[in-house]
């Protein structure tokens, strides 16, 4: 009888110690995909912004989000010998890309996201 109930007890332990490491990995990861939903909506609305200035300038920018510990860096460069379907060369084409990396977990993350724009789309 005293066996039996030892063997029940570490039995449940057994379980009860695999059902908390699997609620805090559901966790993680519910809190890793909230914090990349949120990197990536940041990201796109740095996109939009850059997308539209008015009068695109070749560079980068860099700022801080001390909200996630990340750097954003915003790159514009002129594409060359860009060509439509009909290939005639497509003159002041740039590629926007904004950047977000971060350390965590003893590594470096990176996301980005990246569009073409006609510079002369914004101005008028």
């Amino acid at each position: 009888m005293l066996m039996e109930s030892i063997l029940a007890l570490s039995l449940f332990a057994i379980v009860g110690v695999a059902l908390i490491t699997a609620l805090t990995q559901i966790g993680r990861l519910a809190h890793d995909a909230r914090r990349e939903g949120r990197l990536a909506r940041i990201l796109d609305s740095e996109l939009r912004a850059a997308m539209s200035v008015p009068v695109l300038e070749e560079g980068e920018t860099v700022k801080s989000l001390d909200e996630f510990k990340a750097d954003i860096k915003t790159i514009v460069e002129p594409l060359e010998e860009v060509e439509n379907q009909d290939g005639q060369l497509l003159q002041q084409m740039f590629r926007i890309e904004v950047q977000a990396s971060w350390y965590e977990n003893n590594e470096w993350n990176e996301m980005f996201v990246e569009t073409w724009r006609y510079a002369r789309l914004y101005q008028q």
